[in-house]
C-alpha cells in the first residue's frame, strides 16, 4: 500500500523561469533535472526530492505548499531575509510569536514565507520529520 511508498511535493509555477532563479539565488537549491521547459526536479542534500511545475495556477492555495525541516530556525530566517524574503504572521490560536518565528506548544517552531510564485513554504525546527 501508500504506506510503503515515498512522497514528494509538487510546487506550482506561474512562470518556471523565474522559479528556477529564486530558488537558487534565494534558496540555494539546484534543480537536478529539466523536463521539456516544463518542469523542474530537486533532489536536496538532506535527501529529499520535490519538482517545480509550470502553470496558471501558481499560488491559488492559501495553505503551506512545502515544509523546510531545519537545524537553526534563527540563523535561517535571518539568511533568508538577508537575501530579501519577507516572513509571514499569521493570527493562530495558542501560538506564541517572536519577530517572525512562531512557538508552537508541543511541536516546536516555525516561519512562513511565500516563494516567488506566492506559494506558502514553511521553515520548522522540533516539529515532526521523517
Amino acid at each position: 500500500m501508500l504506506n510503503d511508498s515515498k512522497v514528494e511535493a509538487n510546487i506550482p509555477a506561474a512562470d518556471l523561469k523565474r522559479a528556477r532563479e529564486f530558488y537558487a539565488t534565494k534558496l540555494g537549491v539546484e534543480p537536478s533535472a529539466e523536463y521539456g521547459g516544463q518542469a523542474l526536479a530537486y533532489r536536496t542534500a538532506g535527501g529529499t526530492s520535490f519538482n517545480i511545475y509550470e502553470t496558471d495556477f501558481a499560488g491559488k492555495a492559501g495553505h503551506t505548499i512545502a515544509q523546510w525541516h531545519v537545524d537553526d530556525i534563527e540563523a535561517e530566517v535571518r539568511d533568508l531575509k538577508a537575501k530579501g524574503i519577507a516572513f509571514e504572521v499569521y493570527d493562530m490560536p495558542g501560538v506564541e510569536w517572536k519577530d517572525d518565528i512562531a512557538s508552537i506548544e508541543g511541536m516546536g517552531r516555525a516561519a512562513w514565507f511565500k516563494d516567488s510564485e506566492g506559494n506558502i513554504m514553511c521553515l520548522d525546527e522540533g516539529l515532526p520529520s521523517s
